[in-house]
């Protein structure tokens, strides 16, 4: 019998298109173009998987005037890169991604200013400690997901899981965008990875590529001109040209239509509901350079997901306020500042009072609220705090205690905290110098005592941060401060009362029965990590502070 299944593709400038597939073995079926652009064609198919792609009159520079190119399908959904071809899976008479069904949609997940995200590459978590079929696959994170919930993150962000060429990359020149990575697993497994994660209460966001593609994208082959930028959007700026760039300046009169606000726009909606992800990371969106375009598109994630919360967050470097609200168009920006100038206070490279408090306090760099600002310490992209302490020729316990100061003032200050894989266990791989070079995370080092005490460390802050509201609050205040001592104390607060004082020695002298005067009045205060009963004078408080070390008290 077979259903009669409808084959478009959008090529409004071309002249002519056909459709090519297994069920054709491989020979043209024509296609109609209408007043709308697309081209269509109807195959009727019986149940099963099937193989296509289309054969277009290219109206891209780089082919004769409409030469004949075969090119995948730009919104398929599963492809073969080998083959160049894309798939068609159907079921009951009906297009279908797969058979997986949802179990754990009615969870309830954190509220953005709750989070605790934790950044991750698939294919280097996971590693021996997992059989070969789940080694850096999507099952491989499922594995260890209650690790995560040990650890105590909220939330998962997945450096890009599109179908990229090859079986390694970091996935940052998009071919395919509505495709999912093979060598990670099949969709359904992916489904199961954030089905597992709502499970937990854990959100997952997803690597968001918008700004260019792969040389080899199918946009490209089919219409260059009508999808990008003729030439570099930016030219003064080509260290950070990675591939061909999308016009969202493009306008389609004919058709009423913003090529490339559409296809992206459709590209999110589709991941949203396909996948049921909580928040999207756009990349590069200082090249991007496009704030109308990316507050249509915050607004419509915002549409699909409802009623669950969606969390928009800004790669913009350097970061900058005027990306988010209550004036830009998403809701979170990268806070490369924070990470730029805290490592060299823990290295002991300089001391700088009211930068130091400028970019614990972001309000004084014109952020407004706390989910604003996504603090952290190393990203995939950046060195891993370890690294750099030990090219600072700072090893082993001394390089240990001031991971430990560094991860208080993540977990303190004003904005979201993210932490890059492996950090909370003292990771100390230098960065990969090759995007297309495996380098998997070293779960050994977790058998060591003072790996495994940074990462009960982590814990406790962690779960300190997620228990205390002061924590996740916009306030943050500054009551003491000695630029020759190296010592600057601040405090948080909520509405609902909730106070917490953190109190930081950045020198290399130890600092015994150390006065902070002016401490918060309040009868009983602990210190939070090592659970003592502290006391509090006339004076103000008396402490002892080791160098570079910070005390958390509540």
């Amino acid at each position: 019998m077979g259903s009669l299944i409808e084959f478009t593709l959008f090529a409004p400038r071309n002249k002519g298109a056909a459709l090519i597939g297994s069920f054709s073995e491989w020979k043209e079926i024509p296609m109609v173009k209408n007043e709308d652009g697309y081209f269509r064609t109807q195959v009727k198919l019986e149940d099963g998987i099937y193989q296509y792609k289309f054969r277009v009159q290219s109206k891209s520079p780089n082919f004769a005037l409409d030469e004949c190119v075969d090119v995948i399908d730009p919104n398929a959904t599963d492809v073969n890169e080998t083959e160049k071809s894309s798939r068609v899976r159907i079921k009951d008479g009906q297009r279908i991604i797969d058979n997986y069904v949802w179990q754990y949609d009615e969870k309830p997940l954190s509220d953005n200013r709750e989070l605790v995200i934790y950044e991750m590459h698939v294919a280097d978590f996971t590693d021996d400690h997992v059989g070969v079929d789940k080694r850096g696959k999507y099952l491989g994170v499922i594995a260890k997901l209650d690790y995560l919930v040990e650890l105590g993150v909220n939330a998962l962000e997945l450096m890009p899981v599109n179908e990229y060429p090859g079986n390694y990359s970091w996935g940052y020149k998009v071919r395919h965008f509505f495709a999912t990575e093979s060598s990670y697993g099949s969709t359904e497994d992916l489904k199961r990875l954030i089905d597992e994660c709502h499970a937990r209460g854990i959100r997952v966001f997803m690597d968001g590529i918008y700004n260019h593609t792969d040389e080899e994208c199918p946009l490209m082959l089919i219409d260059r001109n009508y999808w990008y930028y003729e030439h570099m959007h930016y030219p003064e700026d080509p260290d950070n040209y990675w591939g061909p760039e999308f016009n969202y300046d493009n306008y389609d009169e004919k058709l009423n239509v913003k090529p490339a606000w559409k296809y992206i726009g459709d590209v999110l909606q589709f991941w949203i509901q396909e996948y049921h992800i909580d928040g999207i990371r756009f990349d590069a969106v200082r090249q991007l350079a496009n704030f109308e375009f990316l507050d249509w598109l915050a607004k419509q994630t915002k549409i699909h997901a409802a009623p669950k919360q969606f969390y928009n967050i800004a790669e913009h470097i350097p970061d900058t306020n005027t990306v988010v609200k209550p004036d830009g168009p998403l809701d979170g920006c990268w806070h490369e500042s924070f990470r730029y100038f805290i490592v060299p206070y823990i290295c002991g490279e300089t001391f700088e009072l009211e930068q130091l408090k400028q970019i614990l306090n972001p309000k004084q760099q014109g952020y407004a609220i706390a989910t604003n600002v996504i603090n952290y310490l190393a990203t995939h992209d950046r060195e891993r705090l370890l690294r750099e302490l030990g090219d600072h020729g700072i090893f082993d316990a001394d390089a240990f205690k001031r991971a430990k100061l560094a991860a208080v003032l993540l977990m303190t200050a004003m904005g979201i905290p993210m932490l890059w894989m492996g950090e909370e266990f003292g990771e100390y791989q230098q960065k990969s110098e090759d995007v297309t070079k495996p380098q998997k995370i070293n779960w050994s080092l977790l058998s060591s005592d003072q790996n495994h005490n940074l990462f009960e460390y982590y814990q406790k802050l962690i779960a300190l941060r997620k228990q205390n509201l002061a924590l996740q609050s916009d306030n943050i205040q500054f009551f003491y401060e000695n630029a020759e001592d190296k010592v600057l104390a601040y405090t948080r607060w909520d509405k609902q009362n909730s106070h917490i004082v953190v109190v930081a020695n950045f020198s290399d002298q130890n600092l015994n029965e150390y006065i902070i005067p002016n401490f918060p009045s309040a009868q009983d205060w602990q210190d939070s990590l090592t659970n003592w009963e502290v006391q509090v004078g006339e004076d103000g408080l008396v402490t002892d502070l080791p160098s570079y070390t910070a005390k958390v008290f509540v």
